[in-house]
């Protein structure tokens, strides 16, 4: 037969705790330099998107800038043909500059309205769920109430019974 050591399994759990220790430590810091690398990929992506955004919109702003210049060329060349046409023109102008106001202004619109509809059908589903919890509580106190009036019963029962003994 063998002798057992008693405190060979503790050795033991202590080896296997300290070795699931250093583990989830390595396992640890393998998790924090991943998410450090990912952290900051994702802050160089970011970098290059505004970057291209400023790219963008540099562009586009010399887009608009020789369109309306464009605009004005035409324009001009328009009005040496026909005088009427100028009257005409600037009429589309100030058609133009009116539909680029309302295009914000519409988006905008659609956005509350949203917003709306949104914190509407929120309201609603807090006012059914109060209705829900009212309802509940109607019953729980009916039957709040029957329990007292079952127990109030059983304790003059009891009564009852000390006093006929």
């Amino acid at each position: 037969m063998q002798s057992r050591d008693p405190a060979q399994p503790q050795n033991q759990h202590m080896v296997s705790f300290s070795f699931s220790s250093q583990m989830s430590r390595e396992e640890e810091e393998m998790a924090r330099s991943a998410l450090s690398a990912f952290r900051a990929k994702e802050d160089e992506i970011e970098k290059r998107k505004m970057e291209v955004r400023e790219r963008v919109k540099t562009q586009l702003g010399r887009v608009e800038e020789e369109t309306r210049r464009l605009a004005n060329i035409r324009e001009e060349l328009e009005s040496m043909a026909d005088p009427m046409r100028k009257e005409v023109s600037w009429v589309r102008k100030k058609i133009d500059s009116v539909n680029k106001e309302l295009k914000p202004l519409g988006a905008t619109v659609q956005k509350k309205e949203r917003e709306y509809k949104e914190a509407l059908d929120t309201f609603n589903e807090k006012n059914r769920e109060k209705v829900q919890l009212l309802t509940k509580l109607m019953e729980v106190g009916q039957l709040v109430g029957e329990s007292e009036k079952l127990r109030m019963k059983k304790l003059e029962e009891l009564s009852m019974n000390i006093e006929t003994e």
